[in-house]
């Protein structure tokens, strides 16, 4: 998975619920150059994406930022 950017969320309760993930998409919507699309990753040890974000910060090559306050 190539990452742009990640992000913690939290919920109301303070609890975080997961990871906003930016990455490349190779064709924006109106079919010109590239765009970024952002997805929502739920901390889960099943979800398969949640598990390659967390193997690229254990490798050193992902930082994932705070959530906003």
């Amino acid at each position: 998975m190539d990452i742009l950017s990640a992000k913690y969320d939290v919920g109301l309760d303070g609890e975080t619920t997961g990871i906003f993930v930016t990455t490349p998409d190779t064709v924006d919507p109106d079919g010109t150059g590239n765009a970024a699309v952002t997805i929502f990753v739920p901390i889960s040890l099943n979800n398969s994406d949640y598990a390659e974000i967390m193997r690229q910060v254990e490798a050193g090559d992902l930082t994932i930022q705070d959530a906003d306050d």
